[in-house]
């Protein structure tokens, strides 16, 4: 016998949720935006029942993913657009890029090698393993 409060579902949402949250996102909002959305529609919302949605409610789900997709979209435009404007903050820009989006600046690291080159000959490569292998 299941005890406690009925776990609330997508039916609390108004009949066109979807719509309004594909445009925040459309208009780059984020998940925090979409949330706050969700909650002034509703009157309650929290992070676990979010989670929950987003792994039970197919609609809600695939909503969420195109808007991310949208949102994604509208800040890259921004970056792409505002190239030539010099009031434009692009160290914001890029800040967000990389918070939100998983952007990344490019690292190498070579954890293997050293530096030192793979292109051994035959004769070097049986040198090299025998050291290795002396070391053990």
């Amino acid at each position: 016998m299941d005890v406690g409060r009925p776990k609330k579902d997508i039916d609390i949402l108004p009949d066109d949720w979807y719509n309004d949250v594909l445009e925040l996102y459309e208009q780059g909002a984020s998940d925090v935006e979409v949330k706050a959305y969700i909650y002034n529609q509703t009157g309650t919302f929290s992070n676990s029942l979010w989670n929950r949605w987003l792994k039970d409610e197919p609609e809600f789900s695939q909503t969420i993913k195109k808007g991310k997709i949208l949102s994604e979209a509208w800040w890259a435009k921004s970056g792409r657009t505002n190239l030539e404007n010099k009031d434009f903050s692009y160290t914001g820009w890029y800040m967000n890029m990389k918070n939100r989006f998983g952007w990344a600046d490019r690292t190498t690291t070579d954890v293997t090698t050293k530096g030192e080159s793979l292109n051994y000959t035959e004769e070097e490569r049986q040198a090299r393993i025998k050291k290795l292998s002396s070391k053990q």
